[in-house]
């Protein structure tokens, strides 16, 4: 099975190329699957690449207000539903992928800079308290705006400051204590696009620190489908449980709709098996919370971020 064709969607580009001094670039009807770790989903209406973030807030200045918008980094933790994306898909690409060491133990990160880079980056100047990002298959922006964390350690302690554009294309400075960190998630206005983030870390030895690094990387390559097509961690962890032990308890691990499956190996992460479509992989997704809200009492929250419309 393969993922239905969604019917184009008319294109509104033209009014948007008219924007005066844009640099960057619009697709209409721009295929989404090759942007998502599950390499499934329709298109875009408009898939917009802004060359740097003067180039976004010019665009957001200037775009319809009443035209929705989402953004995307890595695909990494993301399902594309098969109807497509209405309105504005805006992809933060290289122009957002700076990594810069700073004195006193500070990193600065670009929001599209993938996690293990920055990590890598502040391992090599002797920064520590930033290898858990190693454990996180995503980009530092969506490690803002979810709280990223894994093998110990979060975003929120680490995170300094951060730079975000709304949806008028204004800036805004927050502070770690602006953002309203809680688990996998942040209290910053919904319509923020992050664009930057200031890492403060500490003395460390680079070979012990990448040492640590790598011990992550063979934990995830233990432990979790990490070469596979998969959305990373698909639900939230509830409050004194485990996600992962309250699926494979209602017969989870391995259970399939279409070409999805819940992993043999980690059973809070789906996979397509190749050909899977949005529809199987969310129904299989749905299953799951059905069985543990019956079984257990508990409403699993996805963690996976979930847009556009059902085919």
């Amino acid at each position: 099975m393969t993922s239905p064709a969604a019917a184009p969607f008319p294109d509104i580009t033209g009014d948007l190329r008219a924007i005066p001094g844009l640099r960057g670039r619009l697709e209409a009807n721009a295929p989404m699957a090759p942007l998502s770790w599950f390499r499934t989903g329709g298109p875009a209406q408009v898939l917009f690449t802004p060359v740097d973030e003067d180039d976004l807030a010019l665009f957001l200045a200037q775009a319809p207000r009443e035209l929705p918008l989402v953004v995307v980094g890595l695909g990494s933790n993301l399902l594309v539903r098969d109807g497509g994306v209405p309105g504005i898909v805006v992809r933060l690409g290289k122009g957002f992928g700076e990594i810069v060491v700073e004195p006193g133990h500070h990193v600065r990160a670009g929001s599209a800079a993938p996690d293990v880079k920055v990590a890598r980056v502040a391992a090599e100047a002797g920064i520590d308290g930033l290898a858990f990002l190693r454990g996180i298959p995503g980009a530092i922006g969506g490690a803002l705006r979810m709280n990223g964390g894994a093998y110990g350690g979060e975003t929120s302690d680490a995170l300094v400051s951060a730079r975000a554009l709304d949806r008028a294309g204004n800036r805004h400075e927050l502070s770690a204590a602006d953002m309203g960190f809680s688990y996998r998630h942040c209290d910053a206005p919904d319509d923020f696009i992050f664009v930057e983030g200031l890492f403060a870390g500490r003395p460390g030895e680079p070979a012990e620190i990448l040492a640590r690094m790598n011990a992550i990387t063979e934990a995830r390559a233990s432990s979790q489908p990490v070469n596979t097509r998969t959305g990373g961690s698909t639900f939230k962890n509830p409050v004194g449980a485990k996600a992962w032990k309250l699926v494979d308890q209602v017969g989870g691990r391995g259970l399939r709709q279409g070409m999805a499956q819940v992993s043999e190996m980690h059973c809070n992460f789906l996979v397509n098996l190749g050909g899977a479509t949005a529809a199987d992989i969310e129904g299989l997704g749905e299953e799951l919370r059905r069985r543990v809200r019956e079984t257990a009492g508990i409403e699993l929250e996805w963690e996976i971020k979930r847009i556009g419309l059902a085919a």
